[in-house]
């Protein structure tokens, strides 16, 4: 079944690194672009300059919404949302023009980026606002700054800063998760954040998610809000299932009496065909529903 008809029958909450990239319109994605192995893509000012407005000028161009974003010396962090059926265009463009400009400066040759940038679908509130804060506190991680805010080459200040005037970046979507004295708020989790172990999304696959969980700990009343509010459900248009509720499915699959039974099996089917819309592995997936990988492959290939 395509990705897209499990997103509208709510059956998928968040797509990772999707191969064939996803560009339905309303679509929220956290899009990393790294450079190609260990090269830098920014060398001085100028650089990230110009990549802001690149960015700036795509968005305007090609009618996104930009959400938030963090440039790293050798790898971009976005989040983006297409009013159009055009994001892998805008991306492209983004990319491209950068890597000429960066080529022709530099004399040099060959590509810039390692490859296709990937792209996280992101269909739950409270993952949108993991993600937010894990772009932001990447700095941080690197060691690049002793706190976000500092770091000239993000879109922190935006979230943070009463002071500062309009942008081309909407902080507004995400902040509107957040209970009253929002800025305040987004501080206090960004503070909380950064005596947290950050995995490397680059690399893991369940880095922000695993973040998540980690803030859900910490500030329970907060994500139970965020929860509720279905904002980024309601911007793409998709019903669809919450976060919390896969969970509890899977482990109800996980821990039912008769998981060799027609109906666990068909349960499992079910969890396992979300998963894997997500990007998962099948090991992970087998993990997960205390399961062999062998016998996730079996239930893929078994009819329904």
């Amino acid at each position: 079944m395509d990705v897209m008809d499990l997103m509208a029958e709510g059956k998928v909450k968040r797509f990772f690194r999707a191969r064939r990239k996803l560009t339905a319109p309303n679509i929220v994605s956290h899009i990393t672009q790294r450079a190609a192995g260990k090269e830098p893509l920014f060398l001085e000012d100028q650089d990230y300059l110009h990549m802001v407005w690149l960015l700036k000028d795509v968005a305007k161009n090609a009618s996104l919404r930009i959400y938030a974003f963090c440039l790293m010396p050798n790898h971009v962090h976005l989040l983006v949302s297409p009013r159009e059926e055009n994001l892998h265009d805008a991306m492209r463009e983004l990319f491209s023009r950068y890597a000429s400009n960066f080529n022709r400066k530099y004399e040099r040759k060959g590509h810039l980026f390692g490859g296709r940038y990937r792209q996280a679908v992101c269909l739950d509130d409270s993952y949108l606002l993991a993600a937010s804060l894990y772009i932001h506190l990447n700095p941080v991680r690197a060691g690049l700054a002793p706190n976000p805010v500092e770091y000239r080459w993000s879109s922190c200040r935006l979230y943070t800063d009463r002071t500062v005037g309009k942008s081309f970046v909407d902080a507004g979507f995400i902040l509107s998760l957040l209970p009253e004295n929002k800025k305040e708020k987004y501080v206090g989790l960004l503070e909380r954040g950064m005596a947290l172990e950050l995995g490397e999304v680059m690399e893991q696959e369940e880095a922000i998610e695993n973040f998540r969980e980690k803030l859900i700990f910490l500030y329970p009343l907060i994500f139970a809000r965020v929860a509720r509010m279905k904002k980024v459900v309601g911007h793409s248009g998709l019903e669809l299932m919450g976060m919390e509720e896969l969970e509890d499915l899977v482990s109800d699959t996980k821990e039912g009496p008769y998981p060799g039974k027609p109906k666990g099996r068909e349960a499992k089917r079910y969890l396992i065909e979300q998963l894997v819309s997500r990007g998962y592995k099948r090991e992970y997936i087998a993990k997960q529903l205390g399961i062999s990988r062998k016998t996730v492959y079996n239930i893929l290939k078994s009819p329904p």
